[in-house]
């Protein structure tokens, strides 16, 4: 009988190994193949819009040339569809680049925002970070969310804060860690009304997807005299 049951044991063991060994193979396979289907659809995207794009932005472009080398007024509907190929043209990339990346949820962590940071500066965009609270390791979904929403709102800084006034413009990045959340803050100072495109851009609709997937709440607006707010509340679940 002891003989019987140590086999027994051997043999519960072994199966239990089989299993194990088999549910990471399954999630390996599942991984493998969520990775081809985003190279398939960069490829995809690249082959049927980034020619196009490139189109539309040459035509344009050399539209805009030849009426302000004959000394016409260039239409504002053209420079629209310049300014909107240009814009189309870097949504595009970025499309581009996180499709193509294997390691997706690695790579744009809180732990990249200081390069993030340094690459705004770079770019002519003065950044400051504060950080309150018990700073600590969180989930991996919403540690990507919360680089995610910082990258969008600086990139939208960039883009929209300068153009209603002059001067320079400079932003703030708050991090508060709670017990139950983080909030992530971003404002600009940008003179004027703070004006965004009218409608919801992309990048406020892809925040606010984030943000609902993980049961927060999210805030994006102007405020009061000038500039623009992004601010996420995000719940923080203990990582099992």
């Amino acid at each position: 009988m002891a003989v019987t049951f140590g086999m027994w044991q051997l043999h519960l063991r072994e199966v239990e190994q089989r299993a194990e060994e088999a549910e990471r193979t399954k999630d390996e396979a599942a991984r493998r193949r969520a990775v081809e289907e985003r190279l398939r659809i960069a490829r995809e995207l690249h082959d049927s819009l980034t020619h196009s794009i490139s189109v539309i932005q040459v035509q344009a472009g050399v539209a805009v040339h030849l009426a302000r080398k004959r000394g016409e007024e260039v239409p504002p509907a053209l420079l629209a569809i310049q300014e909107a190929g240009a814009d189309a043209s870097r949504e595009l990339r970025a499309t581009l680049q996180v499709l193509r990346s294997a390691e997706d949820g690695d790579s744009s962590g809180l732990c990249q925002l200081d390069s993030l940071v340094a690459r705004a500066r770079t770019a002519g965009l003065p950044v400051t970070v504060t950080v309150t609270g018990a700073e600590r390791p969180l989930p991996p979904d919403v540690d990507q969310a919360a680089y995610r929403i910082v990258q969008e709102a600086l990139t939208n800084v960039s883009r929209h804060a300068g153009r209603a006034g002059g001067g320079q413009v400079s932003a703030s990045v708050r991090l508060r860690y709670t017990p139950d959340t983080l909030t992530v803050q971003v404002d600009d100072d940008g003179k004027g009304d703070g004006a965004r495109p009218a409608g919801p851009g992309l990048g406020l609709i892809g925040m606010r997807e984030r943000v609902s997937a993980l049961g927060g709440r999210l805030h994006a607006g102007p405020r009061d005299g000038g500039g623009f707010q992004v601010r996420a509340e995000l719940p923080v679940r203990a990582s099992s």
